[in-house]
């Protein structure tokens, strides 16, 4: 097994995961992520020793940004860091009506995160879906850990006000 193989390879899902949510566009997370996949097999030789999972999502976090910039164009907005921050499927099925209740809540809660800014679904999904440390958050995203925990405060408060504009909809 080459050194790429061993450090890249078990991280690749997380790295379509991660791409898909900030992209929302599925081709554009494969692109991103075989886009990413070549950047670190490129610099590979930098990577000296530590958390080689959070150094390939910082690969793929950059990457989607630059995607994102690419395709918004002028609509492009940045979060100002500085704000204040004041589904699971059933074990077993239970029937039809269960399994659409489910179903529909999953698509709800897909709407809304999609709904938020990338800055701030992207730590819900390094967080919630990757089930990542604080600290291995901050080395993707690149901010400091106490920010990391603010945004992801906020990030879980806006997921909410979605969730509940999408319910008051229906």
């Amino acid at each position: 097994m080459t050194r790429f193989e061993e450090l890249i390879a078990p991280h690749l899902d997380a790295a379509y995961n991660l791409a898909r949510w900030l992209t929302g566009n599925d081709s554009a997370a494969r692109d991103v992520v075989q886009e990413s996949a070549l950047r670190a097999f490129r610099f590979l030789q930098r990577f000296a020793e530590g958390n080689a999972k959070a150094w390939f999502l910082t690969i793929v976090r950059n990457e989607s940004y630059t995607w994102l910039k690419a395709s918004a164009g002028h609509r492009w907005v940045t979060i100002d860091d500085d704000l204040s921050a004041d589904e699971t499927a059933p074990a077993h099925q239970q029937g039809p009506e269960l399994s659409a209740i489910h179903t529909e809540n999953a698509a709800l809660l897909q709407q809304a995160l999609c709904a938020l800014p990338p800055a701030f679904r992207e730590v819900i999904v390094l967080k919630e879906l990757e089930d990542m440390p604080y600290k291995d958050i901050a080395l993707v995203v690149d901010i400091p850990i106490g920010t990391v925990m603010s945004r992801l405060a906020r990030a879980r408060a806006l997921l909410k006000l979605e969730l509940l504009k999408l319910h008051d909809h229906e």
